[in-house]
């Protein structure tokens, strides 16, 4: 089963870009990122720029609106995802609770749906 982990965090609750904090966190991400590699259950996964880089689009009257920023008011923002194959929820609930972000956010967990 392919399950996605999205990785949330409120602004500013991350290590500071270009410390020895996010050189530690940048260093976790890439040890985790391994072990899901080695255990075969990474497809994918990838960090996202920044949410004031973000558009959002609403079609309403079969118009197309943009909006800049985020889709939904929250406090916590999306900042990237993994892509996991593992054999069930409780599997992909394990790694999931690897990801570092988890220490100072929320990841997020949910089934890719088969069609």
């Amino acid at each position: 089963m392919k399950f996605l982990a999205l990785i949330y965090s409120q602004p500013n609750s991350e290590p500071e870009y270009n410390t020895p904090e996010w050189d530690e966190m940048l260093k976790d991400y890439m040890a985790i990122t391994e072990e899901f590699k080695c255990d075969g259950v990474f497809i994918a996964g990838e960090g996202l720029q920044d949410v004031s880089t973000a558009t959002s689009v609403k079609v309403r009257v079969n118009q197309a609106e943009l909006h800049d920023g985020p889709f939904a008011e929250t406090k916590e923002q999306l900042g990237g995802f993994y892509l996991l194959d593992c054999k069930d929820l409780d599997q992909a609930l394990q790694y999931a609770a690897k990801i570092p972000s988890a220490k100072w956010g929320t990841v997020e967990v949910r089934p890719v749906a088969e069609y």
